[in-house]
């Protein structure tokens, strides 16, 4: 069974389960313990959708949804804009100021100079393990480059150039430090299975039989 079709089966039996209700509370009834059923029934929840039923409440994506690849396809949108001291838009940008917009566009602040930037998110070895979205700062914190994966990189140079994306001539020893802000790709959903699915619709229907509350 997918997830669809288990959501579909979940909607139905919360409309099924209201009909079985005995009864409204009153609006100044206190309210009870969660009775064993319910109890069961949040586990079920959890253990098919990863929440609890408050959890399930729809809130806003976390910034960390953003991955390397978004990081890579947002800073392409800027190749060709030209190099300007101090400029952090598409009319010119320095080279922080590259990094800083284009994760200010995935919703990441981060520091506006070189130095700053080199301290946030973890570190990385070396060029080895660089992914896509990782930031190469240079030694002495000079400049800082997006790394854009098959050994290339996305960097706004110097005054006369414009961004650009080119191959990663630095080396390891050229390096003082590798960040790394996100995940190179998104994290796969996790599957529901038939029997987490029957484990669900076990304790629904418990809950409907005992009485057991939402």
């Amino acid at each position: 069974m997918s997830i669809l079709e288990a959501t579909g089966r979940i909607a139905e039996i919360q409309s099924t389960l209201v009909g079985l209700t005995p009864g409204a509370r009153a609006s100044n009834a206190k309210p009870t313990a969660p009775t064993p059923a319910s109890t069961d029934f949040a586990k079920a929840l959890s253990t098919i959708t990863g929440t609890t039923k408050a959890d399930a409440v729809s809130t806003p994506l976390p910034t960390g949804d953003a991955t390397g690849t978004d990081v890579v396809a947002t800073a392409k949108k800027y190749l060709g804009v030209p190099y300007v001291f101090g400029g952090e838009d598409s009319t010119g940008m320095d080279c922080s100021g590259l990094v800083q917009r284009v994760y200010a566009d995935l919703g990441i602040d981060l520091p506006r100079v070189v130095p700053d930037q080199a301290k946030v998110g973890t570190e990385v070895g070396s060029l080895a393990n660089a992914q896509p979205g990782d930031l190469i700062v240079a030694k002495g914190s000079g400049h800082i480059l997006i790394y854009a994966g098959n050994n290339q990189v996305i960097h706004a140079p110097r005054p006369g150039t414009s961004v650009t994306l080119t191959e990663n001539w630095r080396k390891d020893s050229d390096i003082e430090t590798i960040r790394r802000l996100v995940p190179s790709t998104a994290a796969a959903p996790a599957a529901a299975s038939a029997g987490n699915i029957d484990s669900f619709l076990a304790a629904t229907q418990r809950a409907a039989l005992t009485g057991g509350s939402w």
